[in-house]
């Protein structure tokens, strides 16, 4: 399994631009936000969090598809699916999830506090918006993982991810953006929802690879 983790980081990066990519969009998205909003840097740092988490979730988005695409073409997919019980397969799902999350979307993680100064956000909100990046993008990738597996079949599959995955992401979106905002505001708690945001992240990391399992076993049937 660390040969296979490895070698999805490895594929994550160097595919499509991989990591890069993704910092590339996440930056453009923050570069337009005061051109709609204008140049009060009270609103920006007031949005900041909200318009973190909105970029790095769209940035996640981008290399989906390409979870399991390359095992598909390499003829390996099907290899891993009728060889394997659904419990290894459900592991194997877990193990290429989290070499995708470490190889496209922790490098998102490490870019949100200098992005967040652009946004002129106190170091106080910067450092819990990225921590919540931290524990609630994995779960990010657990649902898009689903989505991938539904439509890695499919020629041009990326936009059917977005529509499956966009939806359900929403929870985590909700409890990401409501701990950013409830560290620094203090009428908001801030352990409430960080905790419901992480536990979030476990389910789904049991839930996401064992249907993203079912999905390629009756992908391939």
């Amino acid at each position: 399994m660390l040969a296979l983790f490895l070698r999805d980081i490895r594929l994550s990066i160097r595919a499509g631009g991989g990591a890069l990519t993704g910092v590339i969009f996440f930056l453009a998205v923050i570069a337009t936000i005061p051109f709609g909003v204008g140049p009060d840097l009270k609103l920006l740092a007031r949005i900041g969090p909200a318009i973190l988490w909105i970029g790095s979730l769209l940035a996640c988005l981008l290399g989906l598809d390409r979870l399991f695409q390359a095992d598909r073409e390499d003829g390996s997919l099907d290899l891993l699916v009728l060889g394997n019980d659904r419990h290894i397969l459900a592991l194997t799902v877990l193990v290429k999830c989290l070499a995708h999350w470490a190889g496209s979307v922790l490098p998102l993680v490490v870019a949100a506090p200098l992005l967040g100064l652009f946004m002129n956000m106190e170091p106080l909100s910067i450092g819990a918006t990225a921590l919540t990046l931290l524990v609630g993008t994995p779960a990010i990738t657990f649902i898009g993982a689903v989505g991938a597996a539904v439509a890695v079949a499919l020629p041009r599959g990326g936009l059917l991810i977005s529509v499956l995955v966009l939806p359900l992401t929403i929870p985590v979106l909700i409890f990401g953006v409501s701990a950013s905002y409830g560290a620094v505001a203090d009428p908001d708690p801030f352990l409430q929802p960080f905790l419901i945001l992480a536990a979030l992240t476990l389910f789904l990391a049991v839930l996401g690879p064992v249907a993203a399992a079912l999905a390629l076993r009756h992908g391939t049937d």
